[in-house]
C-alpha cells in the first residue's frame, strides 16, 4: 500500500481492495488523506470497501447487490455518499443510522464479582508489564491504534499461555509473571483466517456435518435399500458410489510441464462426483418436479438447502449456523480452498455454534464458563448485515456458557461490546499501556482515548441531521469533482458477467475516489 499510494504518478488507476483491514480509525484517516492527494494529482481510484470513514471520504459510491450470492451482481446505487444515505438500499440504510448492526444485542453488564481471567505483567514486545483483566462469558474486545500490542496481547501472550496451563503443546509464551482463572474455561481455542485445507474435497457442508445427515436421509430411501445402498454408498470421498474415473472429485487434473496446471471436467461423470446409478436415487420434494439427486443437493445454497430439508430437524440442526454467520450463499458443496479468508473464519465459527448447540444453556442462565473463543479481527470484509449476523452468532456462544475475546478495529463491533480493553495510546514503542478499560460508553467518554474519539465521531456521523453531518467533516464530494461528470471522462465496463454479475453497465468517473461497497458476496470483488 505504502509502495502505491507513495508514487509520484499521474493519469493513473489505482484499484485498492479493503485498504482499511487491520487499521485503526485514526490511522485510517491517514491513509485517506494520501488517497486524497493522489485523487488531486491527476489519478482515478477505485476502492473496494466496507469501511463507513473510506466511504464518506469517497466522490462517488457505487454500491453492490440487493443481496448476497446468486442474490447479488446488480448496480444498487451509483452517486455521492449523500445520495447513498437517503437511498433505500441496505448499505444506505446503515450509512444513514436508520439501520444498526448491533440493533438487539444489546451489550450484558460485567457481573461485579463474576468469573475471569487475569493476567500479571504482560511484557512481550511492546508491552509495557500490563496487567489485564478478562471477564468471563462476555464479549471482550481488545482494541487500540495500529501496533498498540493487540496481537502480541492475545495471540502470543494469553493465548500460548492458556495452552501451556491446559498442558497443550504450544510455543512458549510472551513473557508475564502469571495467569490466573486458566482452569475457569475448558479450553481456548483461536479463530483466524488462516485456510480451513487444502484439499477440494472438503466443502461448507461437510464441515459442519450436515453432509452426514443427508447422506443417511439418501440411504432411507426406498430405491437404495432395494439396492443395497448405505450412506457410504452416497459419499463421494471413498466407497464404491463415487466415479471410479476421477475419485469423486468431478475433474481431471492435467500438469502441464511449463505451463500452469490443467483441471478439465471429468467426462464420464461429467463433473457430477457419483456414478450414475447413484444418481437415480432421489429424494422427493413437496412435488415431483423437486426430487433432487446427492450431485443435486450438493449444488444447493445453503439457503435453498434449509427451505429444501425443512421437515428434516437433524440438517436444519447444522445447516442453520451457516445461515446464522452470514453464508447462506454459498453452495454445500463449494470447495473450502476457494473461499476466502473471511468466509474461512465465519466457517470455522458454524462449526463451534454447531458443537455449541449441542449443550444446551441451563435453565435461568448460564450452563457454565465453557471455551475461550479469540478472534482476531473477525468483521475483514463484513458489510454492516453480515456483522449484524456475526454479532448474533457471538452472542448465541455467549449464551451457551462460553466466553468471546475479539481484537477488532471496527466500531460497530466496538459499541456491541460488553467490555473493551484499549491498548496503546500510540503503536510500538510508545504503546504496550492499557490506555482504558470499561463498557463502549465508559470508552467513549474517556478524553484520551483513539478509540473513544473515534466512537464519538461514528455516533456523530451516523446520525442522519445534516448539521451533524457538516460537524463531522465527511466529504460529499466536491463541486469541481461533480463538474467532471459532465464530460465522457471514465471508464466503462459494459455487460459484466462474470460469476454472479447480471450484465451490468458501470462507469466509473477518471480523476475521481470512487468506492465499491455492497453485502458480502455481492460481486464487488468480482467486478
Amino acid at each position: 500500500l505504502t509502495t502505491a499510494l507513495g508514487t509520484s504518478l499521474v493519469n493513473t488507476l489505482f484499484v485498492l481492495d479493503e485498504p482499511s483491514i487491520g487499521l485503526h480509525p485514526r490511522d485510517m484517516g491517514r491513509v485517506i488523506d494520501v488517497m486524497h492527494r493522489l485523487r488531486d494529482a491527476g489519478n482515478s481510484l477505485v476502492v473496494v470497501e466496507h469501511d463507513p470513514q473510506i466511504m464518506f471520504a469517497a466522490d462517488r459510491i457505487l454500491d453492490m447487490g440487493p443481496g448476497p450470492g446468486e442474490r447479488g451482481g446488480e448496480v444498487v446505487s451509483f452517486g455521492t455518499p449523500l445520495e447513498l444515505r437517503q437511498s433505500d438500499s441496505l448499505t444506505g440504510q446503515y450509512l444513514s443510522g436508520r439501520r444498526r448492526s448491533d440493533a438487539g444485542v444489546a451489550p450484558m453488564p460485567p457481573p461485579a464479582r463474576g468469573p475471569r481471567l487475569q493476567l500479571f505483567g504482560a511484557a512481550e514486545h511492546n508491552l509495557k508489564h500490563i496487567d489485564v483483566t478478562i471477564p468471563l462469558a462476555r464479549l471482550v474486545c481488545i482494541t487500540g491504534v495500529s501496533g498498540s500490542g493487540k496481537s502480541t496481547l492475545v495471540q502470543d501472550v494469553l493465548y500460548a499461555a492458556l495452552l501451556k496451563a491446559k498442558g497443550r503443546p504450544t510455543e512458549t509464551p510472551g513473557a508475564h509473571r502469571k495467569i490466573d482463572g486458566a482452569g475457569l474455561i475448558e479450553d481456548a481455542v483461536m479463530v483466524n483466517q488462516s485456510p480451513i485445507g487444502r484439499t477440494t474435497r472438503s466443502n461448507p457442508a461437510s464441515y459442519v456435518g450436515a453432509f452426514d445427515a443427508i447422506r443417511a436421509l439418501f440411504a432411507a430411501e426406498p430405491a437404495a435399500k432395494e439396492r443395497g445402498y448405505t450412506a457410504g454408498t452416497f459419499s463421494f470421498n471413498a466407497g464404491n458410489g463415487r466415479c471410479p474415473s476421477c475419485s469423486g472429485t468431478g475433474f481431471e487434473h492435467v500438469e502441464m510441464q511449463f505451463l500452469s496446471d490443467v483441471y478439465l471436467r471429468c467426462p464420464d461423470c461429467n463433473g457430477r462426483r457419483f456414478r450414475a446409478e447413484v444418481l437415480e436415487v432421489t429424494l422427493a420434494g413437496k412435488h415431483a418436479e423437486q426430487a433432487l439427486s446427492v450431485a443435486d443437493v450438493l449444488e444447493l445454497t445453503v439457503a435453498e438447502a434449509l427451505a429444501y430439508f425443512r421437515g428434516h430437524a437433524q440438517v436444519q440442526a447444522v445447516l442453520a449456523p451457516l445461515a446464522d454467520v452470514g453464508l447462506e450463499y454459498l453452495k454445500l458443496g463449494q470447495p473450502v480452498p476457494t473461499l476466502s479468508g473471511g468466509e474461512a473464519q465465519r466457517l470455522k465459527l458454524a462449526g463451534h455454534l454447531v458443537a455449541a448447540s449441542k449443550g444446551a444453556p441451563a435453565a435461568g442462565g448460564l450452563a457454565r464458563v465453557g471455551k475461550l473463543f479469540l478472534f482476531d479481527e473477525p468483521t475483514t470484509g463484513l458489510h454492516f448485515d453480515d456483522i449484524a449476523k456475526l454479532l448474533r452468532a457471538l452472542r448465541k456462544l455467549i449464551a451457551t456458557g462460553h466466553s468471546v475475546v475479539v481484537i477488532e478495529h471496527n466500531l460497530d463491533m466496538i459499541r456491541a461490546a460488553d467490555w473493551i480493553i484499549d491498548l496503546g495510546p500510540e503503536g510500538g514503542d510508545a504503546g504496550g499501556e492499557i490506555v482504558c478499560t470499561g463498557t463502549p460508553a465508559e470508552v467513549r467518554a474517556h478524553a484520551a482515548s483513539h478509540t473513544g474519539k473515534a466512537l464519538r465521531e461514528y455516533e456523530l456521523a451516523l446520525t442522519p441531521s445534516a448539521g451533524h453531518r457538516r460537524q463531522s467533516g465527511l466529504s460529499e464530494g466536491l463541486p469541481v469533482q461533480k463538474a467532471l461528470l459532465a464530460r465522457p471522462n471514465c471508464i466503462r465496463i459494459h455487460n459484466a458477467r462474470e460469476h454472479n454479475l447480471q450484465n451490468v453497465d458501470v462507469e466509473i468517473p477518471r480523476n475521481q475516489f470512487t468506492v465499491i461497497t455492497g453485502v458480502s458476496g455481492s460481486g464487488k470483488s468480482t467486478l
